[in-house]
This record gives structure tokens, sequence and C-alpha cells, in this order.
């Protein structure tokens, strides 16, 4: 039996939601009459068994996302097998970040000049490959070489997926696809930690990265039977755009990952990689202005939703990546949680986001002011972190879980709505384009807001540490303690050494408050501004369509 891959299709030949554009050449879909006048409900790109493939699809995503926060935790263990140091074993999560920072700008010309089903499924094979090597790897300069290629293959899945997502999907059911498409972006980060501590935990660390092949193997054989191909464009490359790009978005996740452990401008390393990203990045908006062929359309950044999604998504990063890279060894440090433990405190915010993602469809579809719902959500959001600023201690597991809980909440009002206003008034051949572009401002946010976050972590522990200490004294702690360990020789140093425990305890925790304040601070002050976006009559078109046919 000899498969046959779907036919090539290009703009030329016209829309393909007119001419088919499986693998399996399915009829397109007829409208129902219920449908207001004009109404085309049929998706981009056609497909057999859509249900099937948009979870497969997904499923794919859920891998990619994963592996985004799932060896953090597994990092002491990788350490001590790979032979690696403190300093050194941090280039196994930094080579991913990079990489995927570096080629996701390529996604949109890829897709144009190979067909997106080539490179969603190319990217899928590479991704799996690289996971097997990562989980065999021996030594640190191995893991580093595999990791990079496994973060260049998440660079294309990322924003392949949520365009194939678009374009499997007719209009009236995008709100509730991106729904579920945020439920995913927003779970998986947050699922990584748990998942990583209970297979380090209970099997290997080599299982954090051999996770992904009982996943990854079946969906790439839906994939292979059933992902259709989209228009092709066959548009040149740039590569001087691309060569400015990559240099400069290299050099500055450099500084991001690297600049606390480096103490930022004290050092020379710091300094020359921020002068390297600054001019590389300057060089490349001016390039971009004059290219014949850019990496971005142009029409893109002429469109005001699109322009403050991309803002928002940024925003999104900061707060949501960031937040679920630093929470887990909070538990773990300061409450002493075990590190499964802790990875299950993030869950309660996955329930939330669920609950609110399904309500918001719901809304959505009955006409609700998306504007309105986006605001709602990040308020909750900045209430939720506002939460946590009361933590102590002496507190049981309960605020935890209470204050997750309502942030997913309110992250769940924010992802679908925004996504579906950015891409409403876009063109369809534009979305490859649009996705890694959204991709890529939500990691850059999120690099920036852990490296923001770790640094403040850091300094603000120094200045509490040091302003503790001023008030520890034999009347603060008490004439008799002292006294006693005046006399006790080495019980004295044993009694200091707790000491000092307590006060950095006592110190990181008012840092992290700190940060939380911060966070909340910065959550309330963008709430209002989704009323800058214009009202979409796309989105609203589909909205009211959604209802009609029901």
């Amino acid at each position: 039996m000899v498969m046959r891959l779907p036919r090539r299709l290009s703009v030329a030949e016209g829309d393909p939601r007119l001419t088919g554009g499986s693998g399996a050449n399915p009829q397109p879909r007829a409208v129902p009459a219920s449908a207001p006048a004009g109404f085309d409900d049929r998706p981009l790109v056609p497909s057999k068994h859509t249900t099937v493939l948009i979870c497969a699809v997904m499923m794919v995503s859920i891998c990619q996302f994963l592996d985004a926060t799932i060896a953090n935790v597994a990092l002491p263990h990788m350490k001590v097998s790979l032979g690696a140091s403190d300093d050194t074993i941090s280039w196994v999560l930094t080579s991913f970040i990079m990489a995927g920072a570096i080629f996701m700008p390529m996604t949109g010309w890829l897709s144009g000049r190979i067909g997106s089903r080539n490179l969603f499924i190319g990217a899928t094979v590479l991704f799996l490959v690289a996971s097997a090597c990562c989980g065999a790897a021996t030594s640190l300069g191995e893991m580093v070489v595999f990791r990079a290629f496994q973060g260049m293959a998440a660079a294309f899945l990322g924003p392949m997926t949520q365009t194939i997502l678009f374009d499997l999907t007719p209009p009236s059911k995008q709100t509730s696809t991106m729904s579920y498409f945020g439920m995913v972006v927003m779970v998986a980060p947050i699922s990584g930690p748990f998942l990583g501590g209970f297979l380090t935990d209970y099997l290997n660390w080599r299982w954090v990265y051999y996770i992904n092949l009982p996943l990854g193997l079946p969906t790439l054989g839906i994939l292979w039977w059933l992902l259709p191909d989209r228009p092709r464009d066959g548009r040149g490359f740039d590569i001087w755009g691309f060569a400015f790009l990559a240099i400069g978005l290299g050099a500055l996740q450099l500084v991001l990952d690297r600049g606390q452990s480096k103490d930022w401008f004290d050092s020379r390393e710091i300094m020359i990689e921020a002068a390297v990203a600054g001019s590389m990045l300057w060089i490349y908006l001016l390039h971009a202005g004059d290219a014949k062929h850019p990496l971005f359309s142009k029409e893109l950044f002429t469109n005001p939703n699109f322009l403050v999604g991309l803002a928002f998504m940024t925003v999104l990063g900061l707060t949501n990546v960031a937040l679920s890279s630093v929470l887990p060894t909070m538990y773990q440090t300061l409450y002493a949680y075990p590190v499964v433990f802790s990875g299950l405190m993030m869950a309660p915010r996955g329930f939330g986001v669920i609950v609110t993602s399904s309500m918001v469809t719901m809304a959505l579809s009955r006409g609700a002011d998306y504007r309105y719902i986006i605001t709602i959500g990040y308020v909750i959001a900045a209430y939720s972190v506002w939460m946590m600023t009361g933590w102590s201690l002496e507190m049981d597991w309960h605020p935890i879980v209470l204050a997750s809980f309502v942030q997913g909440l309110g992250l769940g009002m924010v992802f679908g709505p925004m996504n579906l206003v950015a891409f409403a008034t876009i063109k369809p051949e534009l979305r490859p384009d649009g996705s890694s572009l959204m991709a890529l401002f939500r990691n850059m946010g999120g690099s920036l807001g852990i490296s923001a976050i770790v640094t403040m972590l850091a300094r603000n522990q120094q200045i509490n540490h040091a302003e503790l200490a001023t008030h520890i004294s034999q009347v603060t702690m008490g004439g008799s303690m002292m006294s006693d360990s005046m006399g006790q020789g080495s019980d004295m140093a044993t009694q200091a050494m707790r000491m000092n425990g307590q006060i950095a305890r006592q110190a990181s925790m008012i840092s992290y408050l700190d940060n939380f304040k911060v966070l909340a601070l910065l959550l309330l002050s963008i709430a209002p501004f989704p009323f800058l976006l214009k009202k979409s009559r796309a989105f609203e078109s589909a909205s009211a369509d959604h209802l009609a046919m029901e």
C-alpha cells in the first residue's frame, strides 16, 4: 500500500476552502441554513477526523511546553550524573531557550517554503529524536547539544500549533479551540515541575526526556495520516535579517540568563553581550524597514490589535512563566516541601484555568465584550498575586492552594480572548508569522520575568538579611539565652548558625513578598489597557455566527 502525500498548494491556486487541501481531499463542510447571509463557516484547511487531528496537534504542544520546565527539578541529579558544576549545568536550560529564540523567527518562511505539514511533522520527529538523545546523554557537552536541537524543534512546534489549530477550525469554533489551546499553554508549564519531580524520584532523571516518546510516537502516526498542508507562498528568505535578529536574540538571552550569576554589568561578559544584543537588534529594525522579503510581514506591525496582543503576551509570559519557575523553589526552600508536593501545589492554577476557559467560551459565543473579560481576568490575577503578599512562614498549604486557584481563574480569562482578538484581523497567510511573533514575545517575556525576579530576590535578600541582623542583640534574643550560649563553647557556634539560618529564611520570605507586590501592581496597571483594542468586526461576527448556529 502506497501512502500519497498531499498535493502541494500555492496561494495562486486559491483558497483551499474552495479546493480541498487535506491529504484525503475531504469535501468542504456545507454552510448551515441557519447561518447568517454571506457567512463562510468552512475552515481554511479542511481535514478528515478533525477532532482526532486537533488532539494530536495539542499533544505535541503539551510535550513541547512541558520540556520548558520539566527539566528544572532534575538539574541536581543531572549535575552529579554528568559531572557538571553549579555554573555549567545551567547550560542545559540556556541552550534550549537560546535555540528557541534564534530559530523561531524562521517559522513563517519555512512554512511558506516547505509547507506547514512537512515543517510540523519534521519538527516533531526532530523533537522526539533529540528527547531520546537527551535521555541517553553521558556528558554535559552531549546534553547541551541535544537540548539545543530540542529547543530548535520546539521553536517551530509552538507557533505552528497555533497556526494549524486556526486553519483546521471553522470560524464558529475558533473561540472554543483557542480556549483549549490556552489550557495547554497555561497548564503544561505548571505541570512540568510536578511531573519532573515524580519521574526523578520514582524512576530516573533520564525519564524527564524519555517521557516524550510514549506520548509523541503515536501522535506522530496520527499527524502523518491526517495532517493537511496549508497554502505555500515560496517567498524569499531574508538571510541578513535573520542573522541580525538571531545574533541579537541569542545575545539578549545570554544576558538575561547569566546576568545574575555574573553580577550583571559589573561583568565584562555581560557588557559585551548586552552591546551585541542592542546593536544587532537595532540594525535588524533598520534593515527590516527596507528589506524586500522581511522575516515578518510589515502588515503585522500596522495592525493595532495585533501589536497590543504582543504587549499583553509579553506581560503574560513575564507573570505566568516567571511565577511557575520560582514558586516551586520557594516551596522547597522555605516550606521544606518535597519536590513532588511542591509541583502539586501548582496544580490548582491549572484547574482555575480550565474553569474560566470554559466559561469564557460560552460568554464570547453569546456576544460578551472580550475587552471586559480580559480586564476582569487581569484584575483577578492581580488580586491572586496580592493574596500571596500575606503569606508567612508559619502558614500551612491552604493559602497556597487558594491563591493558585484564583490566579488560574484570572489567567484563564486572558489567553483565549487575547489570541482571538490579535488574530481576528490578520490574513490567514500571515498566521505563521503572527504565531511565531506571539510565541517569541511570550518566551522573551518569560525570560525577562525570571531574570528580574531572581535578581530582585538575591539582592533584596542580602538587604533584608543585613537589616534583620541589626535587630539581633542580647536584649531581643533574651539575656539568659545569650549568656548560656557564651558558656557552652561549640554550642554557641551552633546557636549562632541556627540564628543566622532563621534570619536568612525570614529575609528570603520578605524578598518573595516584595516581588509579589511588584507583580500584583504590574498586572493591575495593565488591566485597563484592553480597552485600547478596537472592536473587531471579524471577531464579533464569529461570535454571533457561533450563537446563530446553536
